[in-house]
């Protein structure tokens, strides 16, 4: 019974890493650099997660846990400890910098709207958006990065108005970067939480909408108005966020905090993977 689970669970496994196996191979990365990080995810939860009397799990335990000999876990944990290992929690400079500009009282009207923005010479500027939520980016670099992906445009009085909130457009990399540190993380985070029985409280949210039986034709109008709508909800949860975020004083950003949020989207199978999926 317990290989015949395992079974179906490895199965939905392969499902789900076609299309992520697809992704990295375009921006380059193959099996070798895949399986490393791989190594490293299972030796770093083992190690943490699986300890006794708060200390952390034995090499031996860990090689146990993972099917990994003891000389590939003290390696990757000696790298690991050596700072070798990449994390990337942050969101990037320019998405920062958006969500900054349609959420900060300084820089929407009274409508709640982005100001159209001179670049310099004012209190409320371009160049002080930058400066507050910008890290170390020079206001003229990130003007020219936010055309570039047409954010933003130049009106004809000088001033800067925001297109929108998102870094879409982007280069490929980030793009890569910031769907797998805001979209498949928090997918994969809450189905660790949702199927962890040691865990008491509510279940985090966590639907699919799908069809199996929509026509090619229908597929366009389908997409712009799941876009749209998605679009929206999206929208309403990050000005709920900011809404909490605006209750806080800046002196006060040194308090505890949690990160949050909600990650939604729209997919369509892929021909090579919908008999996987029937």
């Amino acid at each position: 019974m317990r290989d015949n689970i395992q079974r179906q669970i490895l199965d939905a496994l392969l499902v789900a890493l076609r299309p992520l196996a697809r992704a990295l191979l375009r921006v380059g990365i193959g099996y070798r650099e895949f399986a490393e990080i791989s190594k490293t995810a299972f030796v770093d939860i083992a190690t943490k997660d699986y300890g006794l009397r708060g200390r952390p799990t034995n090499i031996s335990r860990v090689a146990v846990m993972t099917g990994l000999t003891r000389k590939e876990v003290r390696r990757i944990r000696n790298k690991t400890a050596a700072g070798d290992a990449t994390f990337i929690s942050r969101s990037t400079p320019m998405s920062e910098l958006l969500h900054r500009w349609f959420t900060e009282d300084d820089f929407i009207d009274q409508t709640g709207s982005p100001k159209a923005l001179p670049f310099d010479g004012a209190d409320i500027s371009f160049s002080e958006l930058v400066r507050r939520f910008g890290g170390d980016i020079p206001p003229g670099a990130m003007r020219t990065e936010l055309k570039r992906i047409d954010a933003i445009a130049e009106q004809d009085d000088g001033t800067l108005k925001a297109l929108k909130r998102h870094t879409t457009g982007a280069d490929v990399h980030e793009k890569f970067i910031n769907n797998l540190i805001f979209a498949v993380y928090p997918a994969a985070l809450a189905l660790a939480h949702n199927t962890d029985n040691n865990i008491e409280g509510v279940s985090w949210i966590q639907r699919t909408a799908k069809s199996q039986h929509i026509r090619p034709d229908d597929m366009k109008r389908i997409r712009r108005v799941a876009g749209d709508r998605l679009a929206e909800f999206a929208e309403s949860i990050d000005d709920l966020f900011a809404a909490y975020e605006s209750l806080y004083k800046r002196d006060e950003i040194n308090s505890p905090q949690k990160a949050v949020g909600v990650s939604v989207c729209f997919f369509e199978e892929d021909k090579s993977d919908a008999d996987l999926i029937r």
